[in-house]
């Protein structure tokens, strides 16, 4: 399992939780992650953004039957700008996920609801057989945070190799 934005590891931990003794859960974020006491979770800590990242990802696991990505920016208290930072990653996000996921991988996304956020549902929907929208209890009601589900990634579709996402 890849967990994309892991800081500061509770997300880890569920993972951790998940895959249990016999599977691997790789964290990254730009921020230090708390450290999980278990051999198979690792740690990385860098910007998805950067070539160099993605390769220290690529170096530390093959393909992944889950990508997570609860990536978000350092908001600056303007929603359009906050918003459209926030799709670019979870853009990112998705097109990491396209070259490390397995076929019929699933991937949940962080998204800011928003305008760019249908345009981004489509392209993603797109990739996976299934798709869901889901607000987690956990999540505040006022909050304006969704996590997008895609479900069976289609490793061989069309859009996983186009540069928009």
């Amino acid at each position: 399992m890849l967990d994309l934005g892991a800081a500061p590891g509770g997300w880890l931990q569920a993972a951790r939780q998940a895959v249990g003794a016999a599977g691997y859960v790789l964290g990254v974020d730009t921020q230090p992650i708390k450290p999980v006491p278990s051999d198979n979770v690792v740690t990385i800590v860098g910007d998805i953004t950067q070539l160099e990242t993605v390769e220290q990802i690529k170096c530390k696991a093959g393909n992944f039957d889950v990508v997570l990505s609860d990536l978000a920016p350092n908001v600056s208290g303007v929603w359009e700008v906050d918003h459209a930072r926030q799709i670019e990653l979870a853009r990112c996000a998705v097109k990491l996920g396209s070259q490390l996921l397995r076929p019929s991988g699933n991937m949940l996304v962080k998204v800011f609801q928003g305008s760019e956020a249908k345009s981004f549902e489509s392209e993603m929907r797109g990739l996976f057989r299934g798709f869901r929208i889901v607000k987690p209890p956990a999540s505040r009601p006022e909050s304006a945070e969704l996590y997008f589900l895609g479900l069976g990634f289609l490793r061989d579709h069309p859009e996983t190799t186009k540069d928009r996402l």
